[in-house]
């Protein structure tokens, strides 16, 4: 499989810990957890990055740590002034591959960890994980936040889908057991559970 297309370092414990497909609606709008480790990614940063994308026809968030939406229902997050993230279907990001880098433009390896967390008790759960108050941000201004989670370095996009209360996560995959077995724990406590992406996201 070539490199662009995500393997999810969790898929075996997702599998394990999903709840029964009937109980999954309700869990989703108490508060679910997904993995979207398996979408397509690729990262860049440097000097010549931003340049780089524009050419290829992607847009560039205006500000540092920010991100956003892309037409096919992707997304292009900029991590601090050069580097950048992209996440979307693998028709987007297999160019993007494999197109030859110009001057000042430099691979990031992302074998990430990526997770959804979404519904009515999401507050509740950052609470206990995080010492971001999500709540007082700007969601207009779509933020994406560097910080940790339950100890584990995460890149975070918070956001509203279907009206709900909404965050992407994504972490190192070495971490990514740990992460996911402890916010479901945190989630399971708070009346929710790990469902199928297509229940939040």
């Amino acid at each position: 499989m070539s490199a662009h297309l995500a393997l999810s370092p969790v898929a075996d414990l997702v599998a394990a810990t999903l709840l029964p497909p009937e109980q999954q609606a309700a869990a989703a709008a108490t508060l679910g957890i997904a993995d979207r480790s398996d979408l397509a990614r690729h990262g860049c940063k440097g000097p010549g990055a931003a340049e780089w994308l524009v050419a290829r026809g992607l847009p560039i968030p205006p500000a540092p740590n920010s991100w956003l939406p892309l037409d096919d229902g992707g997304r292009i997050a900029r991590l601090g002034f050069t580097e950048f993230l992209i996440e979307g279907p693998v028709a987007l990001i297999a160019p993007l591959a494999a197109a030859p880098r110009g001057p000042g433009v430099y691979p990031v390896l992302r074998q990430d960890a990526a997770f959804v967390l979404s519904g009515s008790r999401l507050d509740e759960l950052l609470r206990q994980s995080c010492s971001v108050n999500f709540r007082a941000l700007d969601l207009t201004a779509r933020p994406v936040v560097l910080t940790s989670m339950v100890g584990v370095g995460v890149t975070a996009i918070p956001e509203l889908c279907a009206g709900r209360p909404t965050l992407r996560i994504w972490c190192d995959g070495t971490y990514g057991h740990y992460l996911w077995e402890t916010l479901l724990d945190i989630a399971g406590d708070l009346g929710g559970g790990a469902v199928v992406a297509r229940s939040i996201d």
